[in-house]
């Protein structure tokens, strides 16, 4: 099939044209070694054997007199080679060089990795709605929000089984693009089945396919929430050694994501706890083994599939803004006010977000809006509540209710 834009385009040629390396960090099948092809000269792809081999026997001849940009695949199957593309940045730190790709975050944050200095990093997700749709302009509703005005008026056609196919559609880009909904089943469960397995093994050896596999579990009945270490190592029958250990491997893997907490020094008693989410709603599928009417009929899991497909648009998108908006959540202690998306733009101003799985919002689904614009009316530009209706509409003062499709409107 033809290839679709993505959003990641343009900022990938912008550090290759400014760099030397570029590296493209996302979940396994996202689609960065499609997006980085098109922009490389010359190709070292580690899953393959043969190159392997070679590049395992001496990195920096493999990746000598080759045309550049030198795309390399999967840098994690041998890390040695980052040390490799080290040295050769500091020979010669000419732009355009390396484009490096790889499906793990493993020392990336480490003050002794390699890449520090040398390799921009570009985060890729699966594909948004926007993408999807051909519709990857700057001119769009969501870039209003972040730059803080009013956005335009929209209307959607979309309900709320519309949005939950497209959720447990997921954003990968197979089977989002190419298969039909038994494929997507079988595709999503294989996902998952080599992630606990073979990606798990090669990031941390030794874990335990089924234990990681109940948490994970536990991790996606819990996504989008609040929970506590507890309740998930009880759930999952293991240790808090052992859950601590799979929770550093999932984030490690870039499948879960803990979103933290916003925490404001003139608001007292907050919650400090972070909210987990599943990076793509379609492993709901792949880990729970759920359908759309499942998720239809079960109101707590339909408000996290929900959430965590609209979280799953809005990390994708400020990922790749410069500056990156931040985002976080907001839960006073006993959840008597709760938001669920803080997004903290330039110069700390806020785009408040919550997010209904309803079709007619009323007032008391604004309520924590409200409550957070008294509070910081300094700070929040705009706040959106996300709803499964058709219309657009003005909630209150500075509240907007706007059909979920706005996102990519």
């Amino acid at each position: 099939m033809p290839y679709l834009s993505r959003l990641a385009d343009k900022v990938i040629a912008d550090v290759i044209g400014s760099h030397p390396a570029a590296m493209i960090v996302g979940p396994r099948a996202t689609g960065k070694t499609t997006t980085a092809a098109k922009l490389a000269a010359s190709q070292v792809r580690l899953t393959d054997v043969n190159e392997r081999v070679a590049v395992a026997a001496d990195p920096m001849v493999a990746l000598t007199d080759r045309p550049e940009p030198i795309l390399v695949d999967e840098w994690q199957v041998i890390p040695e080679t980052l040390n490799a593309i080290k040295l050769l940045v500091d020979e010669a730190p000419r732009r355009g060089r390396f484009i490096v790709t790889g499906s793990v975050r493993g020392e990336l944050d480490s003050p002794t990795w390699p890449g520090t200095g040398r390799l921009v990093r570009v985060p890729m997700f699966g594909l948004t709605e926007r993408e999807v749709q051909g519709n990857i302009t700057d001119d769009n509703w969501l870039g209003y929000v972040l730059a803080g005005h009013t956005p335009p008026p929209v209307r959607s056609s979309l309900t709320l089984r519309d949005y939950v196919a497209r959720a447990l559609r997921s954003g990968f880009p197979e089977p989002a693009l190419e298969l039909d909904e038994r494929g997507r089943h079988r595709w999503l469960a294989s996902y998952v089945d080599q992630l606990v397995t073979r990606d798990a093994e090669g990031v941390d050896g030794g874990r335990d396919p089924e234990r990681l596999r109940r948490y994970l579990t536990a991790v996606a009945l819990n996504s989008a929430g609040i929970v506590d270490d507890v309740t998930l190592y009880e759930a999952a029958r293991i240790s808090k050694a052992t859950a601590k250990a799979y929770e550093r491997l999932l984030a490690n893997l870039l499948i879960v994501e803990q979103l933290p907490a916003w925490t404001p020094n003139r608001l007292k008693r907050l919650s400090l706890a972070s909210k987990r989410y599943l990076v793509d709603p379609g492993l709901f599928t792949g880990i729970l083994g759920v359908t759309q009417h499942d998720v239809l009929t079960n109101g707590d899991l339909l408000g996290r599939v929900i959430d965590t497909f609209v979280t799953a648009q809005l990390r994708a998108e400020c990922a790749l803004r410069l500056p990156a908006p931040r985002l976080h959540h907001l839960r006073t202690e006993k959840g008597r006010q709760e938001v669920d998306l803080i997004i903290e733009t330039a110069f700390r101003k806020l785009v408040a977000i919550e997010v209904k799985a309803t079709s007619s919002p009323g007032p008391d689904d604004a309520r924590h809006l409200r409550w957070l614009r008294r509070e910081f009316a300094d700070q929040v530009d705009v706040a959106i509540l996300l709803h499964t209706g058709p219309q657009q509409f003005v909630m209150d003062e500075g509240i907007i209710a706007a059909p979920i499709a706005a996102l990519w409107s």
